[in-house]
């Protein structure tokens, strides 16, 4: 049985990190009344999240004739205590419920277990296993959140993925010149 999180809606979304530059843990955190969910995420599923968000609204928006704005003076978008991550996601998506107005973000658990049943064959689709080695399903959470929320997350996430090295090209290696 999947372990499933369903916040419906939220009363904050936020990305944020843990750590010094160059070795920071990111994390996704939603909250709703005095529940807080946090799970870990990697610097570039951030950045992606941030540009999917910021594509969908671009859509709602053309298609509504609106503007989404994010009042920051009103939205908090510091991580929360405390942060203990639910688990480590492996993939998110986006979805538009259009009757309340709101956008759906669904994100599921990476499960390290393999994917493919090594006793069937290759071609078959049935062949697939999305179970861990215990026949578990991976966790899924279910954020429910204002066009507006996510608005702010989008913008938030890139400030945060960009406020770390200069270059992220390094990525924690040393580099050598020579002249």
């Amino acid at each position: 049985m999947a372990n499933i999180v369903e916040l419906n809606p939220v009363d904050y979304v936020t990305v944020g990190t843990i750590g010094p530059k160059g070795q920071r843990t990111f994390h996704l955190q939603a909250g709703k009344d005095n529940r807080v969910v946090s799970f870990t995420i990697e610097k570039e599923q951030a950045r992606g999240l941030a540009e999917a968000i910021k594509e969908l609204l671009e859509d709602i928006d053309e298609r509504d004739d609106t503007v989404t704005e994010a009042d920051f003076s009103v939205l908090d978008m510091d991580l929360r205590e405390p942060i203990e991550p639910m688990f480590r996601i492996s993939q998110m998506g986006l979805a538009y419920e259009a009757d309340d107005n709101m956008i759906v973000l669904i994100a599921q658990e990476f499960m390290p277990s393999s994917l493919v049943d090594e006793d069937e064959d290759a071609d078959d689709l049935d062949e697939f296993s999305f179970l861990d080695d215990d026949g578990e399903d991976p966790g899924v959470a279910r954020m429910w959140c204002t066009r507006e929320q996510m608005k702010a997350l989008s913008l938030h996430a890139i400030d945060i993925v960009k406020s770390g090295r200069p270059d992220a090209k390094q990525n924690g290696r040393i580099i050598y010149y020579w002249t």
